[in-house]
């Protein structure tokens, strides 16, 4: 018998809501990011480069 705890308890809440939550807190919290001026970390699939992007668009490449 495996007991839970609450951490593995998802509290009734299914796979893809959890994972629609997540998508929506990642988002909200670039915007907040973009809002304070501060840079958001991303990836140029292109180019297989992760950069920093700021809120005016520039991108700065980072460097190996």
């Amino acid at each position: 018998m495996k007991k839970e705890n609450e951490l593995d308890s998802t509290c009734g809440i299914s796979d893809e809501e959890l994972t629609e939550r997540f998508k929506a807190s990642i988002r909200i919290d670039q915007e907040i990011c973009k809002i304070k001026g501060l840079p958001i970390a991303r990836y140029d699939d292109e180019r297989k480069e992760a950069y920093l992007e700021y809120p005016d668009g520039r991108r700065e490449y980072v460097k190996k």
